[in-house]
């Protein structure tokens, strides 16, 4: 790139950089959005298509949730990263409504595409789509209905909603079961008694073998690990557990040393020693009254054989992650040094045992008293299989950890969407200024959903759209498309339901990336360094910088 001064070049960019600017800069930035949310749009509702993804090294990931799908997808258009960005977010803050986020945002740059044609201006229309992104929330906050979340069944409808149209869809009512135990148990009061839910306090053990139905919930931990010592008891009830975060061998010295041996009853004294070390380690244990040990370092052999005299269940080597929810879950404390273990120091659990799952040993930390974390151990036909489901209880035990901590839902199904593409046109036509177009083509952007929920259900999309806004004029508001049916039908009725979180969340990001993609009119790219060939001039034919094949230059 290079301007005039005064008759003389004046270069700013580097050479070969490639610099793309206005119409053409904005329409190379919208079309790579469209393309990203033509890729997943196929994947919304429960009649959705699955997406095979296949990498380099050729593992492959089949999918229908649209973060994944994004995630997976090798995408090198700055502008699609973008919208990318945009379905992670989402994912973070509501766990469900990627697929929805991305495919609005693609469908608002499409619409905003048609009056840059019209010769409006971007920051026009940015302004019109902030105005209706407001309007829309302000409307998402008075069709938003509370939920009794003390009422399991209301939980398990929200469950159930977020599994729709996935893989593990045959087994809903089995694991929204499972999704609405694991969070209620989990949950917390926060501060200023806001209830609080962390769903990281659930801990998820993929299993290949087996069936989806048996999967499991531990009201405490699962743990992939098996006893340490064959001595030792497989099974323990009422369990006092010693967490340790300290090694259950001889610590070597801090300094190096070195000790001189000059006769065999010093040798023999310097192994009694250490042997008394190690066995004064296990009677500490039994003395604070535990028959449980989790360690997280390394237990020595004689350590472990002293344990099993003693009839105690030891697994060392636990992940710290493990190790922080054992805490939650049992009430134990972890402790650093075993000469400071006490009996205020242990968990408790009803029972502890190892069980053999699809030939891998696991350890059973059960029926804690009041667990803050608990596990739940995921079973499935093939590896493919379990991970789709993870993906979808992830999803399950997010919105039901919204809707426990919000205490707000709306109805699925395209009602909400068509609601708000009802209200925001009525809203448009109290505007005066050109941002009045703007705020319409928010509402005809935000219809997609409906839309693309009929058309991924083989029904006649412009016929249900009318259908749908029919029913929403009559004052319907939960009115919504069954797509097994075709029918339009009370979605609250049927028991779609979503957490007002999950919509305003999809909707603040589909905006927020549209408007900043509409935004750009100058692209510069900086080209990519690149080795010169060997043999080019200035480069030696044994390598870069006259290296010798070895790889390190000459002393």
């Amino acid at each position: 790139m290079a301007g005039q001064l005064g008759g003389i070049p004046v270069l700013v960019l580097r050479e070969g950089s490639e610099r793309t600017r206005g119409r053409e800069a904005q329409s190379t930035n919208i079309n790579a959005a469209k393309a990203v949310a033509s890729a997943v749009r196929t994947t919304l509702g429960p009649k959705g298509m699955d997406k095979m993804l296949v990498d380099s090294l050729g593992d492959v990931v089949i999918t229908n949730d649209g973060v994944t799908i994004l995630k997976e997808m090798d995408i090198d258009s700055p502008a699609a990263k973008m919208m990318v960005e945009v379905a992670k977010t989402v994912d973070e803050e509501a766990g469900d409504g990627t697929t929805t986020s991305v495919v609005v945002a693609g469908e608002l740059l499409k619409k905003a595409e048609e009056l840059l044609e019209q010769e409006l201006h971007p920051s026009v229309i940015t302004s019109g789509y902030k105005l209706a992104a407001e309007k829309a929330k302000k409307v998402l906050e008075e069709i938003a209905t509370d939920i009794d979340i003390d009422n399991d069944e209301e939980l398990k409808k929200i469950a159930r909603t977020a599994i729709t149209g996935k893989f593990a869809e045959s087994s809903r009512d089995f694991l929204s079961e499972i999704a609405t135990k694991a969070v209620k148990a989990i949950v917390e009061t926060g501060y200023g008694g806001k209830r609080v839910v962390d769903t990281d306090n659930i801990n998820v053990e993929k299993k290949v073998g087996g069936r989806i139905g048996d999967t499991e919930l531990v009201r405490g931990m699962a743990l992939d690990k098996e006893i340490v010592h064959p001595g030792m008891p497989r099974k323990v009830e009422n369990a006092k557990i010693a967490l340790i975060n300290a090694a259950l061998e001889v610590k070597k010295t801090e300094t190096s040393a070195e000790v001189k041996i000059t006769s065999s009853d010093q040798l023999k004294g310097f192994l009694d020693e250490e042997e008394r070390t190690m066995r004064r380690m296990a009677e500490r244990i039994k003395e604070s009254g535990a028959n449980v040990v989790i360690c997280q370092k390394g237990i020595d052999d004689v350590v472990q054989h002293y344990l099993a005299k003693e009839g105690i269940i030891a697994v060392r080597r636990a992940k710290k992650s493990d190790m922080e929810k054992l805490e939650r879950a049992t009430g134990g404390k972890i402790v650093t040094a075993v000469d400071e273990i006490s009996g205020s120091d242990l968990g408790h659990a009803g029972w502890v045992e190892e069980r053999k799952i699809a030939g891998d040993k696991m350890l059973f930390i059960q029926e804690c008293e009041n667990p803050h974390a608990v596990s739940i151990v995921l079973r499935g036909g093939t590896e493919h299989v379990v991970d789709e489901v993870e993906r979808a209880l992830h999803d399950m035990l997010r919105v039901v950890g919204c809707i426990i901590e919000d205490g707000k839902a709306v109805a699925g199904g395209g009602a909400v969407e068509t609601e708000l593409a009802l209200r925001v046109r009525e809203y448009s036509a109290s505007l005066k200024g050109r941002e009045q177009l703007a705020v319409e083509n928010f509402a005809a952007s935000v219809e997609i959903i409906p839309r693309t929920l009929a058309e991924n259900s083989g029904l006649d999309p412009i016929d249900k759209l009318v259908e749908l806004k029919a029913a929403h004029e009559r004052g319907e508001k939960n009115a919504g498309l069954d797509a097994y049916t075709g029918k339009i039908v009370d979605m609250w009725q049927g028991g779609v339901i979503e957490p007002l979180r999950t919509k305003k969340q999809s909707l603040e990001s589909a905006v927020e990336a549209a408007t900043m993609i509409l935004r750009i009119d100058d692209v510069i790219a900086s080209k990519r360094e690149t080795l010169p060939p060997e043999g080019a001039p200035g480069v030696p034919s044994g390598g870069m910088g006259g290296m010798p094949p070895g790889g390190m230059p000459p002393y």
